[in-house]
């Protein structure tokens, strides 16, 4: 399968190592409106470059554009690729409005071609152990899930001076302006739609808790840099899901099933660490600690792995992965979708699926302007 990168700002680096994972796929070339940006992703990676998008739809050979633009240019470029008759790999979110969503599905359906979504983490090896454990039926009915993507005060870091591979700046306004929530919760949704299906109702909260976010920030409109949702599944399941800009990182997913529990350590690695503990008695170390924390009267700040450690099964099926804190196999989802176009069949996260991510998305982002609880009009 041909594929053509459309954007080659940040995120296209994580697609170009992840390429080496998949032989099934070749790069016919890319293109970004930003002509130097362009320069320096096509001499870094030494691939070929087209002069304009209209020259990148009419490449016959390519079979997927994938849709690496900016959030508020992914309804226009995906519409643009589907009319061209391409299939669609787009980066997170869809769109910015549901109705532009649900539309391009409508569009890549009514023409007979698969718009798929990122992110593919929820494609990674962790992922496939934990639904693995969940399917055994070892570990009971799922009951309540903790998720969490929150990436830190970054706007307190050095984020002006981050580059990508190939030189590109990390987009630290446009992040503040788009917000963590439409550029984070998909890591956590995908995963959470994906073992538990769809949800019925969603509650939440959101908020600009920070509007000053340093130099260079002040007369930018700030999305909300905080969110939380509490997620109710039609299978039964009830979530937390939290993103955020403030707090400290972390990117875990804790199920709490009738028997026992899981803990993943980190959504963002292909191969996270993955805890399973009982409901009997804790653990040997954790009774100990206890009793040192009684003994001594206050808490102490380290704390034991929650259980013992889930083996993998197999070799790990991505060998090359960015460097931390993003390990995931970004261009698994691009594959995922070829696969499924030579078979027949649809790719896993596209159509009904990606329409529902983007639209709790969506949902969890503007909370302030939605009626609460927010019952989605998406399925699948």
């Amino acid at each position: 399968m041909k594929i053509a990168l459309v954007g080659t700002g940040f995120v296209a680096d994580y697609y170009m190592t992840t390429l080496a994972n998949h032989p099934e796929l070749t790069l016919a070339g890319v293109w970004d409106r930003n002509a130097t940006r362009l320069a320096a992703f096509r001499s870094f990676h030494n691939v070929p470059a087209y002069p304009d998008l209209d020259a990148v739809l009419a490449d016959a050979s390519v079979g997927i554009v994938v849709n690496l633009t900016t959030p508020e240019s992914h309804y226009e470029i995906t519409s643009r690729a589907l009319a061209a008759g391409k299939h669609v790999y787009c980066e997170k979110p869809l769109a910015m409005e549901f109705a532009q969503a649900e539309a391009v599905v409508a569009q890549a359906a009514a023409a007979g071609l698969t718009l798929a979504a990122a992110p593919a983490n929820g494609l990674s090896d962790a992922q496939r152990l934990v639904a693995e454990a969940l399917g055994s039926g070892s570990i009971g009915a799922p009951r309540l899930v903790y998720a969490a993507m929150e990436d830190g005060a970054v706007f307190r870091d050095k984020w002006a001076s981050w580059r990508s591979r190939s030189g590109a700046p990390w987009p630290g306004l446009h992040e503040f302006e788009i917000g963590c929530t439409l550029e984070h919760a998909g890591y956590a949704l995908s995963w959470l739609v994906s073992l538990f299906g769809p949800v019925e109702s969603l509650t939440a909260f959101s908020a600009v808790t920070f509007p000053d976010k340093g130099p260079g920030t002040e007369h930018i409109v700030m999305a909300p840099d905080f969110s939380v949702g509490c997620l109710s599944f039609r299978s039964g399941v009830v979530a937390r899901l939290t993103n955020g800009l403030c707090a400290p990182r972390d990117r875990s997913l804790q199920i709490f099933a009738e028997k026992a529990s899981l803990t993943v350590r980190d959504l963002w690695d292909n191969r996270s660490a993955v805890y399973i503990e009982g409901t009997g008695a804790p653990p040997l170390l954790t009774r100990l600690l206890a009793r040192t924390e009684a003994k001594l009267g206050r808490a102490l700040p380290w704390k034991p792995a929650p259980g013992r450690r889930l083996p993998y099964p197999s070799q790990p099926t991505s060998k090359a992965l960015p460097r931390f804190p993003s390990q995931i196999d970004f261009m698994r989802g691009v594959a995922d979708q070829a696969e499924a176009i030579a078979r027949g069949d649809a790719p896993r996260f596209s159509g009904a699926l990606a329409l529902h991510i983007t639209e709790l998305a969506l949902a969890l982002n503007n909370a302030r302007d939605l009626p609460q609880p927010y019952r989605p009009k998406s399925s699948f």
